[in-house]
């Protein structure tokens, strides 16, 4: 239930937060060339075309499939989102760094205007994550916000790495 006991200020400044992460992104990667949004540096996992598709799928795939089944279903049972498989089965690295930054903005933006329509009843239905245990709709945008920032992390690992 985090969502729903965070001060009316918090909440706002995390919806904002959320929205920006898209353009955040498009400011960090807008200039890089084909060749260096594949680069893997300082023993990163992910390359940044790698972190943005991972971000797309995840915020589609994951959080869009668990707050739509969270709002429709009796306590459903959420498949976890394995994103190094994912990752390595669509070949993010081949992919358009471009294609991928418009694809995270398009379901980021899908999922904050889905959470912004919800009633106060609906924050707290809830279902169990495999990997998590129960969660609730509530949790969801905190989920979501401490995914981003584990991304911004990683990003800011990989800008400071040498090449």
């Amino acid at each position: 239930m985090f969502y729903t006991k965070l001060a009316d200020t918090d909440r706002a400044a995390l919806r904002t937060a959320l929205a920006r992460m898209p353009e955040e992104l498009r400011s960090r990667y807008a200039a890089l060339s084909a060749a260096e949004a594949r680069e893997r540096r300082a023993g990163q996992a992910f390359s940044p075309v790698e972190q943005v598709w991972h971000l797309a799928d995840l915020e589609h795939e994951g959080f869009g499939r668990r707050i739509e089944r969270l709002l429709h279903e009796e306590q459903p049972v959420l498949a976890d989102f394995d994103g190094d498989a994912i990752a390595a089965e669509r070949d993010y690295r081949r992919r358009s760094l471009r294609e991928g930054l418009a694809a995270f903005a398009a379901a980021r933006a899908a999922n904050l205007a889905r959470l912004a329509q919800l009633t106060s009843a609906d924050w707290a239905r809830s279902g169990t994550q495999e990997g998590v245990g129960a969660v609730a709709l509530c949790d969801m945008p905190v989920f979501m916000s401490q995914h981003d920032a584990a991304h911004r992390a990683e990003i800011e690992t990989w800008r400071a790495a040498e090449r």
